[in-house]
Formats: structure tokens, sequence, C-alpha cells
């Protein structure tokens, strides 16, 4: 092993060249740092000459006192103001990234496939491994003693601790994405977390480290300065300190940016040894992933997370849609086939609960829905996705389409079936009608004879007013270091994709026409892995619905849709179940 270790330095000199390019923007940075210690100190270095020329008889009487004298305030002042902005420096908490902590009797093998790989590039092993929910993965240090007590501590961080734990403990957190582990194969994997692991060695040089902290402080520096809802005072206080973190940030930027880029790169010439080949294909697994966990959390998951209810298995959804885009899409054909090998998921003890808390945290995340689960916010499993979530939410839709109808004055016409009983069931068909029946036909009529825009502005109007007057999303709970996020807003990663007034009234007409068909033609609520809400017809998706509505919605053509609605069999003019 010594002999491979040898050979494979021997052979990579640019690791080298790169590790000392870091060295030299480090020491820069640094360099920053003690230029702005020698201002605040000169004003100290002046009144011990004038002193100590008092104390000698050589610098006496006249203005050599009031010089003196006026020095010594100035110098204690400066001192003094140096002293608070350092110590804020150093005790403001760097933002620590939210994750799910995997500690070593959850995963097992995982950590031991980290220290197998720490072991073969010859760099210290990461202090934890985490898990983010999101397609990145990184080291990050958490040896902040703030940020330490968050997380709980680590082994070895007691007083009295030998210089080895120490070192281990301060060592970085490998943090890797959820999705990776559910996707990727161990093989793909191994080699994905090489060239991420391999940045420990730099990160271990004292001179890296110091400049990293001194950048880290001076970061979270001037996000304490920011904070709102404090006094004048000390507002006054925090806006010096932070304009002399912004100053020093200014000075150190393009050196820190620098030292950045040369561990990168040295950390990626290093572990070009380790499965080389392998990082290829997992570098192809890492776009094809972020593709299908974008189009799972926008199309999947937000419908889901707006009605109250987080998918518990966000992650093992993300396999389904990546095969089915694999399905899909030409260039991902074969990537199928990588599913008979072991997926990296086997590497943790309980999958299932893992993903339920990645799952919990992307929901806390990217749309702000409490740290708990509770009555307005409960999971939901993929077998109730459809019936639980897709049919509540065309129903929701359906009925606030009906409201803005009543609002805007639009008559409600009598149906040919059954209003709903007081089970909320629709009645025999045949049976007559009641006036005020949500029907499909008030709405294919309105959008045919009267203006499209004044609908889709009222709808939007409406949906504005349930968002504001609905409760907080955040009611309690905190996160793994939420303390030191210093944003004073959740989400932080809102996924909110932008929606037009017709982009809005589009969408409840499709609800409406799909409440219709499963009422009135045997259809059902289902789910598309990359589409999100689907209607089933005979089991098949009918995925021909939007542009006939579309049509509707802006030419207030309908007769495509009234065709498409007799091909399926759908009454319009029957009542449908709204909630």
């Amino acid at each position: 092993m010594s002999e491979n270790r040898t050979n494979d330095a021997r052979v990579n000199p640019r690791a080298k060249r790169g590790a000392q390019g870091a060295r030299a923007h480090a020491l820069a940075v640094l360099a920053v740092r003690g230029r702005a210690l020698a201002v605040a100190l000169l004003p100290a270095a002046a009144a011990v000459v004038l002193l100590a020329g008092g104390a000698m008889g050589r610098l006496s009487g006249g203005s050599w006192d009031v010089a003196r004298w006026v020095v010594t305030g100035f110098a204690l002042v400066v001192l003094g103001t140096a002293a608070v902005v350092g110590t804020v420096i150093a005790r403001a908490g760097p933002a620590v990234s939210p994750t799910v902590a995997l500690t070593e009797k959850s995963a097992p093998d995982l950590h031991r496939m980290v220290r197998d790989l720490a072991d073969r590039l010859e760099v210290p092993v990461p202090s934890a491994i985490a898990l983010t929910p999101d397609c990145d993965s990184w080291l990050e240090d958490r040896s902040h003693p703030t940020a330490q007590s968050i997380s709980g501590g680590r082994p070895g961080t007691g007083r009295g601790r030998s210089i080895r734990s120490r070192r281990e403990a301060d060592a970085p957190v490998l943090v890797i994405g959820s999705p990776f582990l559910w996707w990727m194969r161990v093989a793909e994997l191994r080699a994905l977390l090489a060239p991420v692991i391999a940045g420990t060695g730099p990160s271990a040089h004292p001179d890296i480290a110091a400049s990293r902290r001194f950048v880290r402080g001076l970061d979270a520096a001037v996000a304490v300065s920011s904070r709102a809802g404090i006094g004048p005072l000390r507002r006054v206080a925090y806006g010096f300190i932070g304009w002399v973190a912004r100053l020093l940030l200014r000075s150190c930027r393009g050196h820190a940016a620098e030292m950045e880029r040369g561990v990168a790169a040295a950390a990626s010439d290093r572990a070009q040894a380790v499965d080389y080949g392998l990082r290829i294909v997992a570098q192809e697994q890492v776009g094809l992933a972020y593709a299908g966990w974008d189009r799972l959390l926008t199309r999947v998951a937000l419908p889901a997370w707006r009605m109250g209810r987080w998918p518990s298995r966000l992650d093992a959804g993300v396999v389904s849609a990546l095969t089915e885009l694999s399905r899909r899409d030409r260039l991902a054909e074969g990537f199928t086939s990588r599913l008979g090998e072991r997926p990296a998921c086997d590497l943790l003890e309980e999958p299932g609960a893992v993903d339920a808390a990645t799952s919990l945290l992307a929901a806390r995340l990217f749309h702000g829905g409490p740290a708990e689960t509770g009555p307005d916010w409960s999971p939901v499993d993929w077998q109730q996705y459809p019936e639980e979530v897709v049919d509540r939410k065309w129903r929701t839709e359906a009925a606030r389409l009906h409201r803005v109808l009543d609002q805007l004055g639009v008559r409600r016409t009598a149906g040919a079936g059954a209003g709903p009983d007081a089970t909320g069931d629709a009645g025999a068909p045949g049976e007559p009608g009641e006036p005020g029946d949500p029907t499909l036909a008030r709405v294919l009529d309105h959008l045919a004879a009267d203006d499209t825009e004044a609908l889709a502005a009222a709808v939007t109007a409406e949906v504005a007013r349930e968002e504001a007057a609905a409760p907080p999303r955040v009611p309690g709970g905190a996160l793994e270091g939420e303390e030191l996020w210093d944003t004073g807003a959740i989400p932080l990663f809102p996924l909110q994709p932008p929606r037009t007034g017709r982009d809005l009234l589009a969408d409840h007409v499709t609800a409406m026409v799909c409440c219709a068909a499963v009422d009135t033609a045997g259809a059902a609520p289902g789910l598309d892995w990359l589409d999100g809400p689907a209607l089933l017809v005979g089991g098949e998706r009918r995925a021909d619905l939007g542009g006939h509505v579309m049509s509707l919605v802006e030419d207030g053509d309908g007769e495509p849709l009234r065709g498409w609605l007799t091909a399926v069999g759908v009454r319009a003019e029957k009542p449908v179940r709204l909630v």
C-alpha cells in the first residue's frame, strides 16, 4: 500500500502545485489580517514611544505632554474598538447548512467506505457525515464552538484532548446529497466522493485552516451586523463592525477565491488515482439526478406541500422519476440497466427512516413547512398520493373556481344529475339536479361567452386572499443549526415557479375537468413521476388534456375540449363533488 501511495504522489505533481498555490493565497489572506492588526496597534506603538520618551526626560514639557495624552487616549479608544470588532468576528457563528446527521451506528458501511477512501488518499477522515436534500456534496467546517454546540459536539472535543483527537474533531463534515444515495450505485458514489474527501488534506493545513476561519468570521460578522430588531445604539455599533468586516472581505476576497480554487484542484488531482474511470460515469449520473430531483420537487412534492402533506419517501421517489426519465429520453438509454447493481442506500441501516428525515427537511427548506408532524402537516406515502393529494387538489381548485364564478354573478344552471347529498356523494344518474349544483358546463359556457381575463384576475385574487389568510407555515420547531442561519426567513430556497393569471385559471379549469371525468366517466386520479398529478382513463394517463384547456382559456375556443369530453365520456351537465 505504501508503495502504491508513493507512486501516486510521484505521477501526480499537479496536486502538489495546487496545494502550494492554495497555501500561497492563504498566506495572502492572513497578511490582510496582519495588516489590519498592525493598523490597530499603530496608535498604541506611537503612545508607547511618547510615554517612554517622557519617562526618560527626552520628550517632555509643553506640546509633548499634550501630544502624549492625546495619542495615549486615542490609542486606548482604537485598541478597545479593535478588541470589540475582533471579539465579534471571532465569536460570530458561521452559517451551518441544515442537514440530517448520519451516525456510524445508522450507516456503518458508509462510514467504513469514507474511512477507506481517506486512508487511500492519505488525508484526514471527515469528522462526521450528514445528508442534504440536494444534488451536491461538499465539506463543511463546523469546528466553530457554536456550530459544535448546535450539532451536539463530536468525540474528543473536551478539555485536555490529544492533538490527534483535536484534529479529528476539527476535520470538516462530509455533506452528501441524499438523491445520490438512492440513485447512484455504491461504486459510483465512491468515485464521486473521492475528490470531495481528498479536500480534507488541504483543509488540515494550518495556514489554509486559519485563513478560512478568518474569512468565515468576517462573513458571519457581516450577517450579525445586518440583524434587524436592535436598538439605535447597537445599530450604530454593529454598523461600524459590519463596515470593517466588509472592508476586510473586499481586501481578501480575491485571494480567498484563488485559495479555494487551488484546494479544489489539488483535491481533484489527488483523487485521480482512485476510481478515475467511474468518476466520469458518476458525473453523468449527477446531471441526470439533478434533472429528476428538480422535476420531483416542483411537479410532485410542491402540490402536496401546499395542501399540508409532505411525501415521506422523496429519495425513493427520485428513483422512480429518473427511471421514467430514462425510459422517455433517448439520451438516457441504458441507465435503467444500472438498477440491477447495489444501490448506495444499502450502505444505510434504515434507509426508510433516513428518507423520511430528509424528506421532512426538504419540505422545510423548499416550502417552509413545520419541523414536526401535526394535524395540518402530515406525511403521505406514494400509494396514498393520488387519493389524498391529487383528488383533493382537483376538488379544492374546482370549488375555488365556482366560488369565484359566484362572486362574479355567473348564474348556476340545473344539472342533469342529482347534487351532492348529505355525505358529499353525487346522487344517482337521471335524478333532477339542484340549480346550485356545480357543473363543468357552467365553466365551459362562461369561458366561451365572456372575458377570460376577468376570470383569471378574479382567480388570482382569490388565491392571494386565501394565502394571506392562511396561518404561518412555520408554527415552531428548529432544525440543526437553525440559530446560525442568520436569514430571518423560512423557506431558505422557495420553490415557487412564476404563475400568471392565465396559468392559474388553466390549472383550475383542468381540475374541474378532472373532477367531472372522475365523477361521471369512471376516470381516476394518478401520479406521473415527472409531471405530478395525472388523470387516468382506462388505466392510461391522458396527457392531451392541457392543450385543449389552453385553447379554451386563451382563445375562448371550447370545441376541442368538448370533443375531448365526448370521446372520454364526460358528462359536462352533471354535478361534481367538491370539498
